[in-house]
C-alpha cells in the first residue's frame, strides 16, 4: 500500500473559501442568457426562478457551480435559456448583493426587483406590541392543593 504524503483529499480543500473576497468582473447578460430571481429551492441540483422577461423557469445548476457556489431564495443569477425547451434553463452565474445592485442601477433589471442580503423567512416585524398582564392565582400559598387538583381528574 502507498503512504498518504499529501496533505487531505478533497474535504480538506472543501473548508477553503479562497475567492470570496476578490472582486470579479461585473457579467452582463448576451445573447441567449437571462436574468432571474430564485423563487423556490426544489433539490436534487434544481431551483424555480421567475426571469426577468416574465417566465417562471426550471432552472438545473451546472456541475461547476455544485458545491462551491450556493444558491438561496431570492437570489439573483444569469441563466442561460436552452434553444430546444422553452421552460428549462440552467444557472450560470450567481450575483453577489453588490453586483446585483450595480446591475440595477445601470438599469438592467426592473425597479419593481427587490435586492435582499438577507433572506426573511418572518413576514413582517417580530414585535406587533403584545403585552401581557400578569394575573395572580388565588391558590398562591401551598402546593398540596395543587396535588389534590391533579388526583382529583
Amino acid at each position: 500500500m502507498p503512504k498518504n504524503k499529501g496533505k487531505g483529499g478533497k474535504n480538506r480543500r472543501r473548508g477553503k473559501n479562497e475567492n470570496e473576497g476578490l472582486k470579479r468582473e461585473l457579467v452582463f447578460k448576451e445573447d441567449g442568457q437571462e436574468y432571474a430571481q430564485v423563487t423556490k429551492i426544489l433539490g436534487n441540483c434544481r431551483l424555480e426562478a421567475v426571469c426577468f422577461d416574465g417566465v417562471k423557469r426550471l432552472c438545473h445548476i451546472r456541475g461547476k457551480m455544485r458545491k462551491k457556489v450556493w444558491i438561496n431564495h431570492s437570489d439573483i443569477v444569469l441563466i442561460g435559456l436552452r434553444d430546444y425547451q422553452d421552460a428549462k434553463a440552467d444557472v450560470i452565474l450567481k450575483y453577489s448583493a453588490d453586483e446585483a445592485r450595480n446591475l440595477k442601477s445601470y438599469g438592467e433589471f426592473p425597479e419593481s426587483v427587490k435586492i435582499n442580503e438577507t433572506v426573511d423567512f418572518v413576514g413582517g416585524d417580530l414585535d406587533d406590541d403584545i403585552e401581557f398582564d400578569d394575573v395572580d392565582s388565588e391558590d398562591s400559598g401551598s402546593g398540596d392543593d395543587l396535588a389534590n387538583d391533579i388526583d382529583g381528574i
